[in-house]
């Protein structure tokens, strides 16, 4: 079943085209990276999906749906930006956002105990959200967010603020509510966390969808593999431009872009001639570097 599915949809203000002609279609049970630098047009596309705001073109569904606010209580959404009473006690905040979305405040409480101890917040529940330091206030919104069980949960930059013990803590969960049949949609301009879990991306730049489709086939489509090599020698064929496009040496070790149509064993045939080897491997591109050379171009 799809989960989202946006068809021709546009957004502008005044002459700037937020989000122009986008398609994208977000499998349910998956975890899907919307991806761009700043500006790109992420948020606007996640406030149609949110119903937030209208699109001016172009039809959304949503969990096989149209999008109209009539299914909400089904999606969680935790915005880039706080959306947190600084004054409320952590415990009262999320019993709240429970009520929103259609949980009474008898049955919500101990599911929010639940949540606070599995993100570690459970000394802090008596405590006031202005007390919180900010990598805290983004879990307590993340538990906002997920609190009403919904089966799509929509994460804009949900890693800001958070030091790299708790990223991990909440890459956990997340792949945890994965397993769990919920659909995620993790918006981030930061490549390497939507390499470890997305399944599925979409690179959107100046409001288009540049690169869409499964990691994998991404990677195999856009991606140049690149040679890791650590050796002692001359290594002279590293200037034979019909075998090396070009190369990188970090001293450690050189990494190698092979001349179109060169595969790797004729490197290493080559280099084996001429210098001695201590290290050989293929590392396929990141998606960093995918990233980067879509945005370029």
């Amino acid at each position: 079943m799809t989960a989202v599915q946006l068809s021709g949809v546009h957004k502008s203000y005044g002459d700037v085209h937020a989000v122009n002609d986008l398609d994208l279609v977000v499998t349910e049970g998956q975890v899907f990276g919307l991806l761009g630098p700043n500006g790109a047009g992420k948020t606007t596309a996640i406030r149609m999906i949110m119903d937030i705001i209208k699109p001016d073109s172009g039809s959304i569904s949503i969990l096989g749906q149209p999008n109209s606010g009539r299914l909400q209580d089904q999606v969680g959404y935790l915005p880039e930006e706080r959306g947190l009473y600084k004054k409320m006690v952590v415990l009262e905040a999320i019993v709240f956002f429970a009520e929103l979305k259609g949980i009474s405040n008898k049955k919500s409480p101990p599911k929010a105990i639940e949540w606070l101890t599995r993100l570690e917040l459970d000394k802090w529940k008596d405590h006031k959200i202005e007390e919180l330091s900010k990598g805290m206030q983004q879990k307590l919104q993340f538990i906002c967010s997920v609190i009403h069980q919904p089966r799509l949960l929509i994460l804009d930059e949900p890693f800001s603020g958070l030091d790299p013990i708790n990223t991990n803590l909440l890459k956990d969960v997340m792949m945890e509510l994965k397993e769990n049949g919920v659909t995620l949609i993790l918006s981030t301009h930061l490549m390497e966390q939507a390499e470890k879990l997305c399944d599925s991306i979409c690179l959107i730049n100046n409001g288009k969808s540049v690169i869409q489709g499964q990691l994998a086939d991404v990677k195999r489509k856009f991606g140049i593999n690149r040679i890791k090599m650590r050796y002692d020698g001359d290594a002279a064929f590293l200037d034979d431009k019909s075998l090396v496009a070009g190369f990188d040496d970090y001293g450690q070790y050189v990494e190698i872009v092979p001349a179109e149509k060169v595969k790797p064993q004729l490197i290493l045939e080559r280099a084996i001639r001429q210098v001695t080897i201590s290290h050989f491997e293929i590392s396929e591109p990141s998606l960093n570097e995918i990233f980067i050379n879509a945005v370029k171009n």
